[in-house]
């Protein structure tokens, strides 16, 4: 059996979205602030994939503490509502492009990117 390139991509949700993001999934547990419905143009919205709130608050997005914040948050993912959500994004990305939309502003220590590697590592 041959693997199926996957294709994920990271992008604001405050950016402009752009015909070749593919399906466009947001990773985030609430709603971006001041941003209607028509003007992200999400497709799907995992909300159940979405770090606990506690992992959140606790992270604060410090760049220092990520690697500790991917640890945790990978054991969050590893619970039963955590594999589900997980699996339905994997199913996505093997259907075509995938853009990850997430709303923090560093891009490298975020959510969405550590799905992004775990959606590629299963590639």
């Amino acid at each position: 059996m041959t693997k199926q390139k996957v294709m994920v991509a990271l992008k604001r949700v405050y950016d402009e979205s752009a015909p070749d993001d593919g399906t466009r999934v947001l990773v985030e547990r609430l709603w971006p602030r001041g941003l209607s419905k028509e003007r992200v143009h999400i497709d799907l919205w995992l909300k159940e994939i979405a770090p606990s709130r506690e992992l959140r608050i606790w992270f604060g997005h410090d760049p220092e503490k990520f690697a500790e914040f991917r640890r945790r948050y990978e054991a969050e993912l590893a619970s039963q509502a955590g594999q589900a959500a997980l699996t339905k994004l994997r199913e996505q990305a093997r259907q075509g492009p995938v853009t990850l939309v997430f709303a923090t502003r560093d891009t490298e220590h975020s959510n969405a990117t550590v799905l992004r590697d775990l959606l590629l590592l299963d590639a």
